[in-house]
Formats: structure tokens, C-alpha cells, sequence
């Protein structure tokens, strides 16, 4: 098994897009280049992501919710505001529930090696 900076990496897990919820997708591409794929992800209320990777990458809200966040480091629930941005420079696992009253929506923009 691979491991990198003490979580699991795609030879275990699926990325961002091949994850979904309940064997329904959550994300869609809606731009890939040879240097950069962007994916949209949509939680209406109640829908969460399976257990996934993420590569490096940057990530906007488009529409924020409430989210119950499991990852190596525990479960805790965060709110998530419209307009909010993150990133992440390593690989990263986590799985995730909108547990909120409104559909979140996210951009995911994930730069290719």
C-alpha cells in the first residue's frame, strides 16, 4: 500500500471524481487541460462523499453549507461559508456529509504533475 504524508493515495482510495455517494456521482468535470482538470461537486442536504484522495489542490465554495468532516485527524462538523476558498499542497483523505439545510456546491481545481 502507498502512503504519503501518513494517508492513503489513489493505489487505495478513489479521487474526488471516481467517489461519489450511495454509487451516485457527486462531481463532474467541466474543464480539464493538460495542466489543470476543475470539477464541480454538488451536496444537496443529507449527501455526502465517500471516502476519497485528493491530490494537491484549490478549492472554492460556491454555496456553502454545514458539513460533518471524518478525516485522519477525527469527525468534526464545520460550517462552510459561500465565497470561502482552501487549499491543500499534499495528498489528503477524507470523507464528508452535508448535514446542513441547503446544497453546497464546490469547485475543486486540481493542477496536473
Amino acid at each position: 500500500m502507498a502512503m504519503f504524508m501518513g494517508c492513503e493515495t489513489k493505489n487505495t482510495l478513489p479521487d474526488p471524481l471516481e467517489a461519489g455517494w450511495n454509487n451516485k456521482a457527486v462531481c463532474e468535470v467541466i474543464e480539464e487541460t493538460s495542466k489543470l482538470r476543475v470539477l464541480k461537486c454538488t451536496f444537496p442536504p443529507g449527501v455526502g462523499h465517500e471516502r476519497h484522495y485528493h491530490a494537491p489542490h484549490i478549492g472554492y465554495t460556491l454555496k456553502g453549507s454545514k458539513f460533518r468532516i471524518k478525516d485522519t485527524t477525527g469527525v468534526r462538523e464545520v460550517n462552510v461559508p459561500t465565497g470561502s476558498s482552501f487549499s491543500k499542497d499534499h495528498i489528503t483523505q477524507h470523507e464528508v456529509l452535508n448535514i446542513g439545510d441547503s446544497t453546497a456546491v464546490f469547485l475543486i481545481m486540481e493542477p496536473k504533475e
